[in-house]
């Protein structure tokens, strides 16, 4: 099929093996390259070609999906908003990490007695949107800012407070030698990640500067046990810190929004809008002064 040549053609540009599109896709390596085979035929052009133990994109196939992948994202989206979602069906979330770890592992465990087929996925924020825009996901729980034009629907769930773990709380801010405010140095997640890049200058503003950005708040979490700090978490990973966790210090103002997305027909099916009517009281319960250790 046309759709499914150009999906893994996609795939291949972003993950750069079969084996990885194999296992996106859940097909075979040998399915993968079947596909793009029977595309290049269709085409009648070369897409594909060795670079070491990856493949590389022929000039042909970058030009190719520089015209289509947008068309081809919303066009799987419009496909699997014409799919019939009966209770049976598996109902792919795709949610951040942290997120889960930090507020929705109860919840998921409760809903999951009532609708058992959910399908969890946990990736980056940009990631989700482009699944939850391309059908590849029905829903998505993102934390950080959104940008703009993502073109999906996204609801507020809270703004998620920032602390400091691992600070020295006698420590005063130093002075340079000439006078200055000297920045202190924290360990923060990647601000590279277009989510968290607007945490910059309100960092700077409060005196911090990243000594380290760290791609994993799993890492950043065994730094601050280990007594490596200060580190920037948000709220919902501080008990996971243990006892440095109930003395870390809140930064007034610093925060990240999470959100819902979905696609614009999404709550038109029962089992997407009673998902998000969940999720969407779970959060009201949390508040938006949440404490370290509170869930």
């Amino acid at each position: 099929m046309l759709l499914e040549g150009l999906e893994t053609l996609c795939l291949l540009a972003s993950e750069g093996t079969m084996a990885k599109v194999a296992s996106r896709l859940y097909i075979s390596q040998s399915a993968v390259s079947k596909r793009i085979n029977q595309l290049e035929l269709r085409l009648g052009k070369k897409l594909i070609e060795p670079d070491g133990r990856q493949i590389r994109l022929t000039p042909q196939a970058r030009e190719l999906l520089a015209r289509v992948a947008p068309s081809l994202a919303e066009m799987k989206g419009v496909l699997a908003d014409s799919q019939i979602l009966t209770d049976g069906n598996p109902l792919p979330v795709a949610c951040s990490e942290t997120l889960l770890a930090g507020y929705l592992a109860r919840f998921m465990h409760d809903y999951l007695q009532c609708d058992p087929h959910l399908a969890l996925s946990t990736h980056h924020t940009p990631v989700i949107l482009a699944r939850v825009r391309g059908g590849d996901a029905l829903l998505g729980i993102c934390a950080g800012r959104l940008p703009p034009g993502h073109g999906l629907c996204a609801e507020l769930l809270l703004t998620e407070p920032f602390y400091l773990v691992g600070e020295d709380q006698h420590e005063e801010g130093g002075r340079d030698q000439g006078g200055q405010d000297e920045m202190r140095k924290i360990l923060t997640m990647d601000l590279e990640n277009p989510s968290n890049r607007y945490l910059r200058e309100p960092l700077a503003t409060l005196g911090l500067e990243p000594a380290m950005e760290l791609d994993s708040y799993l890492a950043l979490i065994e730094l601050a046990k280990a007594g490596i700090g200060p580190v920037l978490l948000p709220a919902g990973l501080l008990t996971l810190v243990g006892e440095q966790g109930a003395s870390a210090r809140p930064l007034p103002g610093l925060g990240r929004p999470l959100h819902l997305v979905y696609r614009p027909n999404s709550l038109k099916r029962s089992r997407i809008a009673r998902l998000v009517e969940g999720i969407k009281e779970h959060f009201a319960g949390l508040g938006e002064g949440l404490q370290p250790g509170r869930r």
